[in-house]
């Protein structure tokens, strides 16, 4: 499972011109379901980013994560994180998983999130065309793959 998190001061994902999703001060979370993730992916990966120490204390260190802010999570299924660039200059998406398996652990990672602590997160809608706006805040943009984390322990 891949992630790009970025810490926003508000962010929103639109649906032919309506927005499905829309938050303030958190982290908008782009979400790529690779073959072979598992529940267990899902798991640990909201279990980091609900405990990122990237927000500001009052000393202005980044010591403080989402719970401790009381921040909010836009999630958006992100497949093409999965893209395979080995050969040539098209991608290649054959790394992300079948949309139905993709679509449930997405839907599983977001159940994470609000069992680490979060609100219930404002989602895209999984497959469909968005218009994502976000204002990053810092910038502070942090990339996660479980996949490496796996091949490491």
């Amino acid at each position: 499972m891949k992630a790009v998190i970025q810490r926003v001061t508000g962010a929103r994902v639109s649906i032919e011109g309506e927005v499905v999703g829309e938050i303030g001060a958190g982290f908008l979370i782009l979400l790529g379901v690779a073959r072979g993730d598992t529940r267990s992916d899902a798991e640990t990966l909201a279990a980091k980013v609900a405990k990122l120490r990237v927000f500001e204390d009052d000393a202005g260190k980044m010591n403080l994560s989402i719970l401790e802010t009381g921040g909010q999570a836009l999630v958006v299924s992100q497949f093409t994180l999965c893209a395979d660039l080995r050969k040539g200059n098209r991608p290649a998406f054959t790394p992300a998983a079948p949309p139905e398996e993709a679509n449930a652990l997405y839907e599983y990672f977001q159940l994470c999130l609000a069992s680490e602590g979060l609100p219930p997160p404002a989602t895209g809608r999984f497959g469909a065309e968005m218009h994502v706006e976000l204002a990053n805040h810092g910038p502070v943009t942090i990339w996660m793959d479980t996949e490496i984390w796996r091949k490491q322990v």
